[in-house]
C-alpha cells in the first residue's frame, strides 16, 4: 500500500514514480478524494461536537423545569446528519482505500529505465552454456521417451498445462525439493515453515495479489484461495504484528504446491513444464529492517543463486527494469537457467524487495525500544527455486545422447545413490 501521506507530500515526485511504471499521473485524483475524505470528517467532527454540546444543553434545561421539544428536534436533526456524514466518510474511505490498492509499489530510483523485458540488464554470469556433441533435445521429449512424463493423461484428468511425472522423475522432483531446502536451512540459516495453501482474501490482499490480480488465481466456492506462491502464506505470518527490532531480520522457508490460472498467457509455453496451472516451488520470505533490505535482497539472491551453482548448470542473474517489474516490487532480480533445448535462457526464479508496501497492507511492524517507536518492517521473497522449472534444467543440460538423463553429483545422495536416469526396459 502507497503511503499517503508521501502523496499529500510531494505528489510531483509521486506522478515521477508512476510514470517510470509507464502508468498516468493520479496524484490529483488521490488527493481529491483524500480531500474530500478529510472535509467530511471535520464536518463530522464538529457536528459531533454540537449534539454533545446540546446533550448538555438538554440536560441543563430538563433540570430546571423547561420545555425541552424543540431541542430534541434539533437533536434528531443533527443525529441524521451526523449518519448521512459517517456512510459519506465511510464510501468515501472506501474508494480512496480501493484507488490506493491500485496504484503500484513505486521503483527505486537505481534500477534499469525500459519498457519491456528485451530491456533489463544482465548483472552476472555463472558458467557458460555447455557444448553437445548431438542436437539436445527439450525436457518434454526427454521424459516421453523415458516414459516418465506424461501430458496425455493429465490433460484427461485435469486439463490443459498439468503434468503427470512417474518413477525416477517424480523421485528426482522430490530430490530436488529436499535438497533445496536443506541447503537454504543450513546454509543460509532459513526456518522451514509448512503454511496452509488455501488462504483468505485478506491474505492475498497484504501481499498485493488482490484486488487487482484476482483472475491469476483460484477461488474456491467457499472463499478461500489455492496459493499462487508461498510467498502468501509466509508474508502473511507478519501480518498484525509487531517485532522487537533485535529479532530482524527472519528469514523463512517452505516447499508448496503453487496454483496459477496463467490468465492472458494462452499460447505461450503449451508444450511441457514451464509453465502450468499446478506447479512446486520452495520460497523465501524475510522480514528485514529498512536499512537492512537491500542487503538482504543480495543475500537472497545468492542462496537462490548457490543451488543452481551446486547443480553445476549454468545461469546468468538479471535486474529488471521499471516497465517489466512486478506490482508489488520496488527492485527484483530475475535468474534465468540456461536451457540448451530451447537454446535459450530461462526464468528461474525472482527475488524482490517489496519495501514497506506490503508490511503496509498487512500492518506488519517492528519496535524500537530505545526510541519507543514502531515502523513499518520491510519484505523480500523469491524463488528458490521453481522446482519444475528446475527439474527442465536438469533434464536439459544433464541429457546423454542415448536419451538418459545423469544425475546432478548434488542431488544423488537424495535420489538412493542413484547416478543415472534411463528408459527402464519393458
Amino acid at each position: 500500500m502507497i503511503d499517503l501521506k508521501e502523496i499529500r507530500k510531494d505528489p510531483t515526485i509521486f506522478d515521477e514514480k508512476l510514470k517510470r511504471r509507464g502508468l498516468p499521473a493520479q496524484s490529483a485524483a488521490i488527493l481529491n478524494l483524500d480531500k474530500q475524505h478529510r472535509t467530511t470528517l471535520e464536518a463530522l467532527q464538529t457536528l459531533q461536537e454540537s449534539r454533545n454540546d446540546l446533550a448538555k444543553e438538554i440536560a441543563y434545561a430538563q433540570k430546571e423545569g423547561h420545555d425541552v421539544s424543540a431541542l430534541h428536534t434539533k437533536g434528531s436533526a443533527i443525529r441524521t446528519k451526523i449518519s448521512q456524514l459517517e456512510e459519506e466518510a465511510n464510501s468515501l474511505k472506501a474508494e480512496l482505500d480501493q484507488t490506493l490498492s491500485q496504484v503500484p509499489n513505486p521503483v527505486l530510483a537505481s534500477i534499469p529505465h525500459g519498457t519491456c523485458e528485451a530491456q533489463n540488464k544482465e548483472v552476472r554470469r555463472y558458467l557458460e552454456p555447455k557444448p553437445f556433441s548431438f542436437t539436445p533435445k527439450q525436457h518434454f521429449e526427454l521424459g516421453d521417451a523415458l516414459g516418465l512424463m506424461d501430458f496425455t493423461q493429465a490433460a484427461k484428468i485435469s486439463g490443459s498445462r498439468f503434468v503427470i511425472l512417474k518413477g525416477a522423475l517424480a523421485q528426482l522432483e522430490r530430490a530436488l525439493a529436499q535438497f533445496m531446502l536443506e541447503t537454504h536451512i543450513r546454509n543460509w540459516g532459513y526456518e522451514e515453515v509448512s503454511p496452509p495453501y488455501l488462504v483468505n482474501s485478506a491474505a492475498l490482499y497484504g501481499t498485493g495479489q488482490l484486488p487487482k490480480f484476482g483472475e491469476d488465481s483460484f477461488e474456491t466456492t467457499s472463499g478461500k484461495w489455492l496459493i499462487p506462491t508461498a510467498e502468501v502464506p509466509l508474508t502473511n505470518l507478519g501480518a498484525g504484528q509487531i517485532f522487537p527490532l533485535e529479532a530482524l531480520p527472519k528469514r523463512f522457508t517452505a516447499y508448496t504446491p503453487s496454483f496459477r490460472s496463467e490468465a492472458g498467457a494462452a499460447g505461450k509455453d503449451t508444450r511441457g513444464m514451464i509453465r502450468l496451472h499446478q506447479f512446486h516451488k520452495v520460497e523465501l520470505v524475510s522480514f528485514t529492517t529498512p536499512e537492512g533490505a537491500q542487503t538482504e535482497l543480495e543475500r537472497m539472491t545468492n542462496a537462490a543463486e548457490s543451488i543452481l551453482q551446486k547443480l553445476d548448470i549454468a545461469y546468468r542473474v538479471m535486474e529488471l527494469c521499471d516497465g517489466d517489474i512486478g506490482f508489488q516490487s520496488q527492485k527484483t532480480y530475475d535468474i534465468e537457467v540456461w536451457l540448451p533445448g530451447q537454446d535459450t535462457y530461462r526464468e528461474i526464479s525472482s527475488c524482490s524487495l517489496c519495501g514497506d508496501f506490503q508490511a503496509r497492507r498487512m500492518n506488519a511492524k517492528c519496535r524500537d525500544e530505545r526510541t519507543k517507536k514502531n515502523y513499518f518492517i520491510h519484505t523480500l521473497n523469491g524463488s528458490a527455486l521453481a522446482v519444475g522449472r528446475t527439474l527442465v534444467a536438469v533434464l536439459e543440460n544433464c541429457q546423454q545422447e542415448d536419451g538418459s538423463i545423469k544425475i546432478p553429483t548434488a542431488l544423488q545422495p537424495y535420489m538412493g545413490g542413484k547416478t543415472l536416469i534411463q528408459k527402464e526396459p519393458q
